[in-house]
This record gives C-alpha cells, structure tokens and sequence, in this order.
C-alpha cells in the first residue's frame, strides 16, 4: 500500500526550542513526589542534615548521570534518544529491551501512574462520586480489580486520550501547553518555599514520638539513607527521556546537554529549598508522624496557609501530574516510533501523520496500553520496578560511553570523563543489585517483563528480512 508506505518516510518537525526542552525536562520530574516523599524520609533518617543530605546525594548522581549522558549528544540527531545511543553501541538486540521495557513497563506505566494520581487529586478537590460501587470487589485472579475508583479510573482514561489527541495535532502545540503548566506548578512551588522561609514560628514539635531511634548508626544508617535515597531518585527520575523527542529538537547536539542540565539544575535547588521548608516549619518527629494516605506538603501547607494550605497542595499536586502526564506522552511513544522506524517493533507505528508530522499510530499504541494499565490497576506494581530496569540500563549506558570513548567514535569532551562514569556504573550496580536483595519479587519480576519481548523481537526480525532497497 503506498500511501501507508510513505508514512513512514515522512520527516518529524524540528520545533523545539531550548527553553521548551528545559521546561519539559522540568515537567516531567516534578510530579507528585517531592510532596509526599518526607513522610518516610524522616521515618528513614530521623535528622534534618541526613534528610537534605539524601536530597544533595541524589541531585549529584542525577547531574553526574546527565553529564554522562551527554557525551551522546554528537552521535545522532535522530529521534529516539537512549534507545537510539543503545542501539548504536550494542545492536539492535540490547537496544530492543530497553524499548521493550520502555513500552510495556517504564513509559506506559508512568503514564497510567500519573493520570491515576491527577484523577484522585481532581476528585479530592471536586469530590466524584462512585461508579458502580457493587462491583467494586470483582477481580481477576484475585489480582486485577478492574471496577474499583472507576469513577478516578475513568478520568485517567479520558485525560490520556485527550492529551494523546492534543499531541498528535503537533509538538508545537503539546510544548506550548508544557510550558505553561510547568511555569504554574513552578511558580507555585515558589509561593510554597517562600512562605516557608518567612514563617516565624518555631517548628511545630510531635505531641507523641517514642517509635524511632534518633542514634542511627552503622548498618541502621546505610540503610535509612539508602532507602531514602532511592525515594528521592524516583522524585528525579524522568530526567532523561526529553532526548526521546531528539529529532524534534532544534540543533539537539547542542541543545540537548543544556536543556537536561538546565531542568535537572532547576528541578534539584526547587527540591532542596522545599525540604528545608517542610523542617522549618515541622520537626523531622512530627513529618516522620505523618501516615501515608496524608500529603506531607498539604499538612504544612495548612499551617503556612490555614485550610486554604491543604486545597492549595491539591492544586499544585494536580497542576504538577498534569504537567508531568502531558511531557510522558509527548516523549515516551518517539521510543516505539523509532524502533518500528528500525523494524523492532509493529510497523505502523513508524507512521508519521500527514498533516501534523507526529509519530500518531505510535501515540495511539501508547494510549491504549496505558489505558489498559489503569484499568488493570497494576500500574502501581509496575512503577515499582522501574528502578532495576532503569539502572540495568544506566550501567549500559556509561559503560557504553567509556567503549565509545576508546574507540574514539566520541571524540568531543565530556564533563568528568572518565572518573564521573565509573561513579554512574559503580553506583547503579549497586542499586540494583540492593534491590534485588530487598525486593526480589518485584524486581524479578520487572526483568522477567523486560525479557518477554524477546520472542516478540525474532517474530519482528522474521517479519522484517527483506531491508529497504
């Protein structure tokens, strides 16, 4: 068929500028972490300096991360970014898993993630009701509860479709609306800190505390800390996944560096000063008091503000998952897009809209999978194994860049070469292997989903024999 033929060869628009590329680096990670995550922080650490020391520890190998991602930048200005660096590196086979994973796990999961979270704060502000209560407790497998918040779960489904459908009518139009919405949850994260700082009073005290041990030490302390370092990872994470949208970047081997350095920068001083803030105002006791189903930031919030505080966090959580919903969708379907570009994947994902010049059938893969994900309601499982994928992938990713370095394939210099990287690859070895130990089900399981596209991977390669002329 021709005309599906020449989808395919259709290019993507070069419209991103570099202040969009920061801010939509910035979109993506802040989320809803940063608001809820000093709760089990100060239940971990139980010190004010440990706490902002874990925050300091993970903005430096985020930064340390994204300096050696950098020296990628010059290899190609293809879409596709890490998959497309992997692929140059290992091969197609390397580069395929970490696609694979991305489709079924990282990305769409995230997605499914953020639109379920967005959906809850627009029903504590709005206040839903209950879609067939009655059914609530029907499951599959004792596993899937495919009726329960589905009044929530219907939202989240409605939001991906509409930001899949505002996506495909162009980038151009998607960075617009990133901008503006993470220049809102900035700027309200700013009001939040700076009425931090001003607050006068002496940090609200626990009226009970007699369930942890200040004194922690040795093994006590390794853990607490490390623990709590991967909560503030997972605040950062999403840092890298703007060079999926490389080909749709203007002059990426230059603007690519700045704009994850420039995000990443922005994003680390933000979360600093808000975690200073929340122990201004309460004692790391009463944070650590905070029970999970609480906003830690709506709680100081309301005593910053008054009960206006607690509705204010509620806004900023759903302004903050909005924005990071809208970047993930903008980005994370150019991975599925290049790999049916490299015939890894289904073929009419490599479809470029005629009109719009966006990758739409591979939006349209994304939104469905994602949608199937909320319905399942197993997102939130899978959110918990991105760690081992993605930090399986950073130990490739740094050893890719010393191999390309002797081999002189990159030549331009590269911040902290080779000292910086050997941290990434000795770090991220650590971390999975951590969590392997303390979360083998989980994890195993999330290594298991990423080598099931391997049979998926030879029935496309078998599909696909015959190369383009």
């Amino acid at each position: 068929m021709p005309e599906n033929e020449d989808r395919t060869k259709i290019p993507l628009k070069r419209v991103i500028g570099l202040p969009t590329s920061i801010l939509l680096v910035a979109g993506i990670m802040i989320g809803s972490g940063v608001f809820k995550k000093i709760a089990p922080m100060s239940r971990s650490l139980m010190s004010e300096h440990y706490i902002l020391w874990v925050w300091v520890a993970a903005g430096i190998i985020t930064m340390f991360s994204a300096f050696t991602y950098s020296g990628f930048a010059g290899l190609t200005d293809k879409t596709g970014g890490f998959y497309e660096y992997l692929r140059l590196i290992y091969g197609d086979f390397i580069a395929f898993l970490y696609g694979w994973s991305v489709f079924t796990i990282i990305g769409c999961g995230s997605i499914a993630a953020l639109a379920f979270v967005f959906s809850q704060s627009a029903d504590a502000l709005f206040h839903f009701g209950t879609v067939l209560p009655s059914q609530s407790d029907l499951s599959i497998a004792h596993f899937i509860y495919p009726f329960q918040s589905l009044s929530i779960k219907i939202l989240a489904i409605s939001t991906i479709i509409l930001l899949t459908w505002y996506n495909i009518t162009g980038v151009k139009n998607s960075g617009i609306l990133n901008n503006l919405v993470t220049t809102a949850k900035i700027m309200g994260i700013l009001l939040l800190i700076i009425a931090g700082l001003l607050y006068a009073g002496e940090p609200v005290k626990a009226v009970r505390y007699a369930d942890y041990d200040h004194a922690l030490s040795g093994v006590a302390l390794y853990s607490g800390f490390f623990g709590a370092l991967v909560s503030a990872l997972w605040a950062f994470d999403g840092w890298s996944i703007v060079s999926f949208v490389s080909g749709e970047i203007k002059n990426p081997e230059k603007n690519l560096p700045y704009a994850i350095i420039g995000g990443i920068s922005i994003v680390t001083i933000l979360y600093l000063l808000l975690n200073y803030v929340y122990m201004q105002v309460f004692s790391v006791e009463l944070l650590a008091s905070i029970p999970d189903e609480k906003i830690a930031a709506a709680v100081v919030s309301e005593t910053l503000f008054g009960r206006v505080g607690s509705t204010l966090i509620l806004v900023l959580i759903f302004i903050s998952t909005f924005g990071a919903l809208t970047g993930c969708i903008i980005t994370y379907p150019r991975i599925s897009f290049r790999m049916a570009q490299e015939k890894v994947f289904f073929r009419k994902a490599a479809f470029v809209h005629p009109v719009f010049k966006t990758p739409y059938i591979s939006l349209i893969y994304s939104c469905i999978w994602s949608s199937v994900l909320v319905i399942t309601g197993t997102f939130d499982q899978l959110t918990n194994l991105i760690v081992v994928c993605g930090y399986s992938f950073a130990v490739l990713s740094a050893s890719g860049l010393i191999k390309m370095k002797l081999k002189k394939k990159i030549t331009d210099k590269v911040i902290g070469y080779p000292v910086i990287p050997v941290i990434v690859i000795l770090f991220s070895l650590t971390l999975v292997i951590t969590t392997l130990m303390v979360n083998t089900r989980d994890s195993l399981i999330g290594l298991l989903l990423t080598f099931s596209g391997v049979p998926f991977y030879f029935w496309f390669k078998k599909q696909n024999v015959k190369p383009d002329p």
